[in-house]
């Protein structure tokens, strides 16, 4: 019989995700009709990261519709600004090339590759950021020895200053080490560990980190904007990070307000700690706790704590999402069965 609706595979002993299997017929997800595309989407609010295996000839300009069909409104509204993103002074400026045939698609991995379609017929070295240039703390030789990682940065892909946070956020693996190449994080400070595939990208559900909240932190959150701070990768760029990756170490090292590129107070983001899935209309803890520059009360406006205290209670609120058994990693790789 013809498979005609698109179809998920929740996965297995994992707290969110689903494998997605195309309608017959059909191997470009963006070129979906009308119908399986919102079933695609309502999937997406119920498992919150869906795998669609054998991508690897989908095109930047098919990753762009795709990614762009979630919110048609959303073109040139949200995402990076390419010349920020590749400020000399910013965090981000050594992260990612964009493809020359769709700047909104960026190229991230370690390596030199060749002249090719994707490349835009030019040579392309990239280089992956590691926690040794981000974090406060980093492993020694001899951990790194013993195959040890860390998360490098926990975020939302957003400028989170004038471009909004866009719907969805795909990711198209092309060249990934084998799932065969495991490396352990070790939380320092607990006695957790998480084993992870080399290269991997870990996922957490929003909505599971609202429900671990104590009732009091829920309606904090609930009842709470954060503001982000301007430029928010340059801002952060002199600072280092917690050894978790969730939020910022605060001494004094952010650039100063004046030193930034040029920037507009009407642009800085105010985004709520909480959002409202669409779909199951479930509560969810969605904030970056790098770039937060202050938070304050939803209702009167008034400001709750500045920058360094904010920074604390938003990874008070984050860590227990980063617990390893509320992770989804180990993607790389995904086959059709």
């Amino acid at each position: 019989m013809t498979q005609t609706k698109i179809a998920f595979s929740p996965l297995k002993d994992e707290p969110l995700g689903a494998v997605v299997t195309l309608p017959e017929g059909v191997t470009d997800p963006a070129e979906l009709d009308e119908l399986n595309f919102q079933l695609l989407k309502e999937a997406l609010h119920k498992y919150l990261v869906l795998v669609i295996p054998d991508q690897e000839g989908l095109k930047p300009q098919s990753q762009y519709v795709l990614t762009q069909r979630f919110d048609e409104s959303s073109h040139g509204l949200y995402g990076h600004d390419e010349k920020l993103f590749h400020h000399a002074k910013s965090v981000l400026a050594k992260d990612g090339k964009c493809i020359p045939e769709r700047p909104e698609v960026i190229c991230v991995g370690n390596g030199k590759f060749e002249a090719q379609e994707l490349t835009g017929g030019k040579d392309m070295e990239l280089e992956h950021p590691t926690h040794f240039t981000f974090h406060k703390n980093i492993l020694s030789d001899e951990e790194v020895a013993q195959k040890q990682t860390r998360y490098y940065r926990w975020h939302i892909d957003s400028a989170l200053y004038d471009l909004a946070p866009p719907m969805v956020t795909t990711l198209l693996g092309l060249v990934v080490p084998e799932t065969t190449e495991k490396q352990t994080i070790k939380y320092t400070d607990s006695d957790e560990t998480k084993e992870v595939v080399k290269g991997a990208t870990a996922f957490v559900s929003g909505a599971n980190s609202f429900k671990q909240l104590s009732k009091e932190d829920q309606d904090f959150a609930m009842n709470t904007t954060v503001i982000y701070a301007p430029h928010p990768y340059i801002f952060i760029a002199p600072s280092k990070a917690t050894d978790d990756g969730l939020t910022m170490v605060s001494e004094g090292k952010e650039t100063q307000l004046d030193d930034l590129p040029e920037w507009d107070i009407k642009k800085v983001k105010k985004l709520p700690l909480v959002w409202s899935n669409p779909t199951t209309g479930e509560p969810h803890l969605q904030v970056h706790g790098c770039c937060i520059w202050k938070l304050v009360n939803s209702k009167t406006g008034e400001t709750i704590c500045e920058l360094e205290e904010a920074r604390e209670k938003v990874h008070s609120l984050m860590r227990p999402e980063v617990f390893g058994t509320q992770l989804l990693v180990n993607l790389l790789k995904m086959k059709k069965d």
